[in-house]
């Protein structure tokens, strides 16, 4: 307990004079012959009204405390003021010029999303004065004269605003007194490249190794000239800063809970013990609550005799540090955010609200919310928002029912949706590509919009300020280069408190297609299926075998094959023609004819029961099957589970004897490890990743040999399922190894440079190796490892006069050493086309617009490196023909639709060495009601001639 009154044995009552309690006491009725004389001559009478006055100060005290415990949080009603708008904002920097945006279409966030405003933004004082048509007369009222602020035409651009992140503590599963805000990096690259993204706001949440990780706070991600990590906390509440916050409101606080696999993992414990931990911690809370209750009750009633007899002196109000945040919580004064996936545990929490009656604000992750709506809304105080992954599923059990149909299921049943990132889980910056992918799965394009901007707001207790533009707001505006939920949208502009924070923004000249909002495909009973079979529907296809008249094409891209190099070749392309397109004749697997305005197919007749079964594509497309390279498909299929995956190959450097080991075992094979029909596989076949390439896992130095396999293969003996058995040896030169850079170099050097004897002993892969027929793959984000590997192989190749192949995997740095990597005929696959410095060898990315002119892949291609593009997570592999399209999006109109599909196709078999034979026919991809790189469209169905199939999902 705090010292107070009746715990101090001494107070100070004048100059030179110390008296206790009890002395006092003793002084009075010792003296009482002479009470009169002392009341009226003594210093005794000074001491006495100081003791009164102590005592009511401190009574003034506690009923002030009482009177506040009750008043709910928030703002009150008509928040955003005219005296707001006068004052400004209290994150407003005095100095920074008024700011009007012209013509723009401009989502505000009202009206649940809904609300477009064509017209202008005035801002000033931190805060937006004024949306719509703006008279002269205000901008004169507000500024003065357009001379004395900024003025950008944004020529009918469309501003938006935004939010998300982590850390963990691992003393306990219960810790609600921690603070994420003590742990914050105020020097993080995270918040400049996530304002590039749009996004400026962010919740700060502890991580979820605990049931109870912590206290939360949302931050603006602009710098502050304090420097401090409270300067960029919005509406910091009493409980961080202990001053007058100059509101009359009591702010929202924020708390992270977490249930499941995570803290279940780290202290060993069942989901009985958490959900006992977070009833032990509520009762406690409970208690003091209730104590304070009473303790208040009395207070009223004036009985203070009481209390402080009870107390023994001065009365206190019972309270205690660790738990008072869950009491505020038991209150209705904390947004609560819980990082909870399945339905057992949405069941657990959902029962622990109603028996300590508390409300949920959010929940995270929450794999398995859209199969359980009904149970969200029995939450007491009503159904939560729901804070999703567009697809960032099955990497663990509790995942892997996750689906990109949750946001559309559960704005159907009316829950409030927010699409997160989870930062650096899904890089921050791209937060908006997550609301684009839950519209082109279906989710409403105001909720897709809303789900970044008011929906999150409103979530954390700051819709009244962020969130909307609207007047009196200090919500931020985003100026998009298109519209937002269009693939590749790019800020021109980011302000936040009314501050410009791009500065020198490079913008992209973008086809039309890119700039409108993009057609749903749909997803009816895709979505449905999901629903009945909870989260698990069938994934395989119907496959025909005889003849297949596909119509309604307008574009077709195929391999031209008869070339010892296949490329990518355009059949023909109608896509900007108003005609309907195209007819094309598939048999047995095979095109054998197109039929256009000017041609005809002559086929031979359909005899017997065979017959003909018509596909139309609606103005769609066919395009190559694409592959996929870098994660760890066909090996893994839930990360986290053990006993779903291949499992991780020895480190050779420091589990063993390197030329021993190899040569009793001989390289590692991916190919023995293949499991076929896997979710994760099998959903990239559905979204036109025919192909992948797959290396052994592992994190050491020498991995092993790739393989190429078809992901729609259901067994590795059927036809046609193993491409390629050995593609490409793999290794990792990293400064994350245990052992040292120059130690993994001169390992690679021994095995390039050995003897004979040495070179059987490590086998014919890496024979292959030495004589140039096969790839060395590196894993390498670090340039100057790269310049070393540069150097070894001038060395190896001037040695031995013989070409040596190598690809540059991961590759954050390699723009650095663009034209050195071409002179060398060095293959680089980036497997992070939109890349993060996720680690310190990967801090000199180039971030690409509106940061940088060019994206790192742009440089390495205008040098004349052969480049492709790969994933590193196996739920991300079906996004490759959206990767390869936001290549194409921010190369200017450089790169060609044929340049952008052999990024994952024929630049990365050249890198990886897959090598098909002459002759042979890879897989072809229909696309339904679109172009191939874009949004409208929709995979549904692959033909393969190796099968002899039309296969349709």
């Amino acid at each position: 307990m705090p010292q107070n009154l009746a715990s101090t044995s001494r107070q100070y009552v004048g100059p030179g004079t110390t008296l206790t309690w009890r002395r006092i006491f003793f002084f009075a009725i010792s003296c009482a012959a002479v009470a009169q004389l002392v009341y009226t001559l003594s210093p005794l009478r000074t001491i006495s009204r100081r003791e009164d006055d102590l005592i009511n100060a401190h009574r003034a005290k506690l009923l002030s405390k009482c009177s506040t415990i009750h008043v709910p949080a928030g703002p009150p009603a008509g928040y955003a003021t005219s005296s707001r708008l006068q004052d400004g904002s209290d994150r407003w920097v005095p100095g920074t010029p008024p700011t009007l945006l012209r013509n723009a279409k401009i989502w505000t966030g009202a009206r649940n999303g809904t609300e477009i405003v064509y017209g202008d933004i005035l801002l000033d004082k931190g805060l937006i004065i004024a949306v719509g048509y703006i008279p002269p007369s205000l901008i004169s009222a507000v500024v003065g004269t357009e001379s004395e602020m900024r003025v950008q035409d944004v020529g009918g651009n469309s501003p938006g605003l935004s939010g998300a992140s982590d850390g963990n503590s691992v003393r306990n599963p219960i810790l609600p007194w921690l603070r994420s805000i003590d742990g914050l990096n105020t020097h993080d690259a995270s918040y400049e490249l996530a304002m590039a993204g749009g996004v400026t706001s962010a919740q700060i949440l502890p991580g979820s190794a605990n049931n109870m990780g912590g206290q939360a706070f949302v931050i603006k991600l602009r710098p502050t000239t304090e420097r401090s990590a409270t300067s960029k906390v919005i509406e910091p509440p009493l409980s961080l800063t202990h001053l007058s916050n100059g509101t009359e409101y009591i702010r929202w606080r924020h708390m992270k809970h977490a249930c499941g696999e995570n803290p279940n993992s780290l202290y060993d414990q069942t989901r009985m013990d958490g959900q006992w931990n977070f009833r032990h911690a509520y009762d406690e809370a409970r208690k003091i609550r209730d104590a304070q209750d009473t303790f208040c009750r009395t207070v009223g009633s004036g009985a203070w005799d009481v209390l402080e007899a009870d107390s023994g002196g001065a009365a206190e109000f019972p309270e205690d540090l660790q738990w008072e945040s869950l009491v505020d919580v038991l209150r209705g004064r904390v947004k609560l955010s819980i990082h909870c996936y399945e339905a057992v545990d949405l069941d657990g929490i959902v029962r622990l609200s109603n028996e300590f009656q508390f409300p949920v604000a959010s929940f995270h992750h929450a794999g398995e919310t859209y199969l359980v709506p009904d149970l969200l809304k029995k939450t007491w105080g009503g159904a939560p928002s729901i804070a999703l992954f567009a697809n960032n599923f099955r990497k663990k059990r509790e995942a892997y029912r996750g689906s990109e149909f949750a946001p559309r299921v559960l704005s159907e049943h009316g829950i409030p949706v927010v699409m997160k990132s989870d930062h650096p889980v899904v890089n921050s910056r791209y937060l908006l590509f997550e609301a684009q992918q839950a519209h082109h799965y279906g989710l409403n394009p105001a909720l897709a919009l809303a789900s970044v901007t008011s929906v999150p707001a409103n979530a954390a207790g700051l819709g009244h300020r962020i969130g909307t533009i609207g007047e009196g707001f200090d919500a931020d505006i985003i100026v998009w280069d298109s519209h937002p939920l269009a693939l590749g949208a790019t800020p021109i502009q980011v302000y936040v408190d009314g501050i410009a924070q791009l500065s020198g923004s490079f913008s992209l000249a973008k086809p039309a297609e890119f700039q409108d909002l993009p057609d749903t495909p749909n997803w009816d009973q895709e979505k449905n299926a999901t629903v009945e079979w909870e989260g698990l529907p069938p994934l395989t296809g119907h496959k025909i075998s005889g003849r297949v008249r596909i119509t309604g094409v307008k574009t077709l891209i195929g391999f031209d094959n008869l070339n010892d190099e296949p490329r990518l070749e355009t059949a023909f392309d109608v896509s900007q023609d108003y005609s309907v397109g195209r007819t094309v004749i598939v048999e047995q697997g095979q095109i054998i004819c197109t039929e256009g305005p000017a041609e005809d197919c002559s086929t031979p007749s359909l005899t017997g029961a065979q017959k003909e079964e018509t596909i139309d594509l609606n103005g769609g497309a066919i395009g190559p099957g694409l592959t996929t390279y870098g994660s760890p498909l066909g090996l893994v299929e839930i990360r986290l589970e053990p006993s779903t995956n291949d499992g991780l190959v020895f480190d050779l450097l420091t589990d063993g004897d390197l030329p021993a080991l190899v040569a009793d075992v001989g390289l590692i094979r991916a190919v023995d490890g293949l499991s076929f029909e896997g979710r994760g596989a099998l959903l990239a076949y559905r979204s036109g990743v025919t192909t992948a390439i797959t290396a052994p896992v592992g994190d050491g130095f020498l991995r092993g040999i790739a393989a190429a396999f078809r992901l729609g293969a259901p067994h590795a003996l059927s036809k046609g399922a193993i491409i390629q058995h050995e593609t490409s040896v793999h290794i990792s030169v990293s400064l994350d190894q245990t052992v040292s850079v120059s130690t993994q170099i001169s390992a690679l050097r021994t095995l390039l440079l050995g003897g004979a004897e040495e070179s059987r002993q490590i086998g014919a892969a890496m024979c292959k190796i030495r004589e140039g027929n096969a790839p060395l793959v590196i894993s390498v984000e670090n340039a100057d490892i790269m310049a070393t590997l540069l150097g070894l192989k001038a060395e190896y190749e001037g040695l031995t006069g013989k070409r040596l192949q190598l690809t540059f995997s991961g590759a954050s740095e390699a723009h650095l050493l663009a034209k050195e990597i071409a002179d060398a005929d060095v293959s680089v696959v980036l497997t992070s086309s939109r890349p993060y410095p996720d680690s310190w060898q990967q801090r000199r990315i180039l971030p690409g617009p509106p940061l940088s002119q060019k994206s790192a892949l742009m440089v390495l291609l205008d040098a004349g490196v052969n480049v492709a593009i790969g994933v590193v997570n196996e739920s991300t592999a079906r996004n490759t023909r959206f990767d390869i399209a936001w290549v194409a999006l921010e190369s200017n109109g450089t790169i060609s639709k044929s340049q952008a599909l052999a990024l994952a196709s024929t630049n990365l078999h050249k890198a990886l060495g897959l090598r098909r034979p002459r002759f042979s026919i890879p897989d072809l991809v229909l696309y339904r009601g679109g172009n191939v790189l874009d949004f409208d469209s929709k995979p549904v169905g692959v033909i393969s001639a190796e099968a002899g199939t039309v296969e349709m999902f």
